[in-house]
């Protein structure tokens, strides 16, 4: 079994590193987990791909100039690695978990756009952006769409709503076609979503 999970280049590759202890708890062997960084080759195949959380996706994928006063941060290896690793997951029928910048990698790349910046574009009483590291705190409640995966998997009994820390300042935009909202937050913010039937593993 191998697991590519995709970070930052200043992201920690220790066992303490939240993926991979998550992965770790999930049942995954730490050998079985590939972390990959900008810059490093993504040789294949994979078993599965986590695209993991880290710097802004350049606008220039989704057609748009960076907005004045948005504060963007790209990585061009970064956006390299995580596309290119997608496109060769979709093209193998290899599962894809796409968490936080994973979820904005996976919307693009099938044909959506993003929300460049929260604070000027959207703003919203809901806190998006937790102050700080703190990483457990709940800022909001998601609300699970039935009859996804999702729901399925934390929420059997409809309607429920999930609490969730966070920790974005972009966001979907407009969504890709074949992508499915799997969970939105009270402003109407999308929070999670997932291929719809028979298009695909993400």
């Amino acid at each position: 079994m191998r697991i590519a999970l995709t970070l930052d280049r200043d992201a920690s590759g220790a066992e303490t590193n939240d993926y991979v202890r998550s992965l770790c708890d999930a049942g995954f062997a730490r050998g079985e987990i590939e972390l990959i960084g900008p810059g490093f080759g993504a040789e294949g195949p994979f078993d599965g791909v986590v695209l993991g959380g880290g710097c802004d996706v350049d606008p220039a994928r989704y057609g748009e100039a960076l907005r004045e006063g948005a504060k963007v941060e790209v990585d061009p290896e970064r956006d390299v690695l995580d596309f290119g690793l997608f496109d060769a997951a979709r093209r193998a029928g290899t599962p894809v978990l796409a968490i936080c910048r994973g979820l904005q990698v996976v919307n693009v790349a099938l044909g959506g756009t993003l929300v460049q910046d929260l604070p000027s574009q959207r703003p919203s009483p809901l806190v998006h952006d937790t102050p700080g590291n703190d990483k457990v705190r709940r800022e909001h409640a998601v609300a699970v769409v039935p009859g996804t995966r999702l729901a399925g998997l934390v929420a059997p009994t409809p309607p429920t709503e999930l609490p969730v820390n966070s920790r974005h300042h972009q966001a979907v935009a407009r969504p890709a076609v074949g992508l499915v909202l799997a969970a939105t937050s009270a402003d109407g913010l999308v929070e999670a979503a997932e291929a719809a039937p028979g298009r695909g593993s993400a």
